[in-house]
């Protein structure tokens, strides 16, 4: 994603530490836990679109604020766990906010994870409680 420079109103690079955090969290999740990769998947909604691209996605059913990464998988208490990946001063959108308290509302967890140490930590914590 880019962003427009406030003072020269040229574009830059957005830093990609969010992805990073984000690859190394799924590389780690495979590596853990082979047999369940499947269950572990990122649902696309970030990123620059045209109009129609981004009119095209609402069409099948893309939602705003849904979780960057979705552990289908239950435990004894929930039917999935929903991460949300942030930086260490990441904060949420409003849609994001709005997606959270329905979802959790209806029975899921939902985490924001700004580490790979904090998704290893949420990860072994959900998946113990099978």
């Amino acid at each position: 994603m880019l962003k427009l420079n406030k003072k020269s109103g040229s574009r830059k690079k957005q830093d990609d530490e969010e992805h990073r955090i984000q690859t190394a969290m799924v590389n780690w999740f495979r590596l853990q836990y082979p047999k369940m990769r499947h269950n572990l998947f990122a649902v696309p909604n970030g990123g620059r679109r045209d109009a129609v691209s981004g009119a095209r996605l609402k069409a099948e059913g893309v939602l705003a604020g849904v979780a960057d990464l979705i552990l289908l998988k239950s435990n004894r208490f929930y039917g999935a766990l929903l991460i949300e990946t942030k930086t260490r001063t990441g904060k949420q959108r409003e849609s994001q906010k709005e997606w959270e308290a329905k979802i959790t509302a209806d029975g899921y967890k939902y985490v924001i994870v700004r580490s790979l140490d904090d998704f290893m930590k949420e990860v072994k914590s959900y998946l113990g409680d099978m």
